[in-house]
């Protein structure tokens, strides 16, 4: 048995998570929708570019959380899960998915975005195993700060190895896989990197190292 480790936004799904809620959020009201989307893409470009500070992100993207109870977003983070994003599962992936599992492995996502999606993202794809950005509560509400190492670039790297010390394992065997180049400091570190759909620098990363490369819809 092997350690499956899955980036979750255009990897396993084909999207971001954390924009499509952002325009979700538009659509609750909870945003002015122009102005908050419109800063959301000027950020996922930096990410796209391996530029973007995380910490940015999160500050701008749990603004609207701030004074709400993880109840009461979990109340619509389901639905939006349903009818945003289980539609766009790359069927490739949930085949991956079901490999691994009749293989024994264990499956673990590790994603940048918030806890909260994730983890209800995971649980449609009957993944029970998740790392992912921890939020901050005070008083049983959304504090709009992050708790902990953030699950992004080197950051995976340390959350990981917390996580295998905890939980007796090891990346011995470890597949992980990936779209993008901020990944590279958790794909150069397991026995099996795989680059999914890859963006322009991780591509050429695989090629060079010999990775296999995996087109998946």
């Amino acid at each position: 048995m092997a350690l499956a480790i899955f980036d979750l936004d255009e990897t396993l799904i084909n999207g971001d998570c954390a924009s499509l809620w952002s325009e979700h959020m538009a659509t609750l009201g909870w945003v002015d929708g122009e102005s908050f989307i419109a800063k959301d893409h000027q950020l996922m470009a930096l990410y796209a570019e391996g530029k973007l500070a995380m910490e940015d992100y999160m500050t701008f993207s749990l603004s609207p959380l701030v004074g709400r109870t993880p109840e009461e977003v979990a109340f619509v983070v389901e639905p939006f899960v349903e009818d945003v994003i289980e539609p766009i599962f790359f069927s490739d992936a949930t085949r991956c998915l079901a490999t691994h599992r009749q293989a024994g492995d264990r499956i673990l996502i590790i994603s940048a975005s918030a806890h909260f999606l994730v983890s209800a993202i995971a649980e449609r794809l009957k993944v029970e195993e998740v790392l992912a950005i921890d939020l901050h509560e005070e008083y049983g509400h959304y504090s709009g700060k992050t708790e902990g190492v953030l699950t992004y670039r080197e950051g995976k790297v340390t959350r990981l190895h917390a996580w295998l010390e905890e939980q007796g394992e090891s990346l011995d065997g470890a597949y992980f896989y990936s779209d993008s180049r901020n990944d590279l400091p958790l794909l150069q570190r397991v026995d099996k990197p795989h680059a999914v759909n890859p963006d322009a620098i991780l591509r050429e990363h695989a090629e060079r190292e010999g990775w296999p490369i995996l087109s998946w819809n």
